[in-house]
């Protein structure tokens, strides 16, 4: 096989972030001689997971995670993965999600995420959980005054029927916002830095 020919398949994949189909059809040849040549010369192709993710992440992570740098920023750093440890949802494998109906708590996590992760806040999705009993409209407006955000950024809420889930004295005034971001590299990041 000439060797400018396996660089230019190297390149594509490794830098570029070509797909083998897009390759193929580059070389006007099947995905099968680029699979064939890419295994008999080693190039390690991407997971399925790696491939999506790519696929909705083309030009690198939108996210950059940094250490803190001074003791405030440490301060912020230990809040944010405690908030996470205790009150994030760990079992999806997809996104950094946490929830909690104290919109001071869930500005303070978000803080986190912008300063620590670099992400912007109009990158971030959010849920609403409220009871019947709540007016949807006061909710809403409720928390985008107070966390700073736009309603597009809310998912369809969620409302249960008062009573449903039992006494429960002391339910929020305006329901259980979680805050989303939905990006799998992030998620595991975060879940690594947990001191499990």
């Amino acid at each position: 096989m000439d060797k400018k020919f396996l660089t230019e398949i190297k390149t594509l994949y490794k830098i570029e972030n070509k797909s083998v189909s897009e390759i193929s059809k580059i070389f006007n040849c099947s995905e099968n001689k680029i699979n064939y040549w890419m295994e008999k010369h080693n190039i390690k192709k991407r997971t399925i997971s790696e491939a999506i993710y790519l696929k909705h992440n083309p030009n690198g992570d939108p996210f950059k995670f940094r250490y803190p740098k001074n003791k405030k920023e440490a301060e912020l750093f230990g809040i944010g993965i405690g908030l996470y440890w205790g009150e994030g949802t760990k079992a999806n494998k997809t996104a950094v999600r946490l929830g909690n109906s104290d919109p001071i708590l869930l500005e303070k996590f978000m803080n986190f995420l912008k300063v620590f992760f670099s992400i912007d806040k109009n990158s971030l999705r959010f849920h609403l959980h409220i009871f019947s009993d709540i007016k949807l409209e006061d909710a809403l407006s409720f928390w985008t005054k107070k966390l700073k955000i736009k309603r597009y950024q809310f998912y369809k809420p969620i409302i249960t029927k008062t009573g449903k889930l039992g006494t429960y004295r002391k339910k929020s005034k305006f329901g259980v916002v979680t805050v989303y971001y939905n990006n799998k590299k992030a998620r595991d990041l975060l879940n690594n830095l947990l001191p499990l």
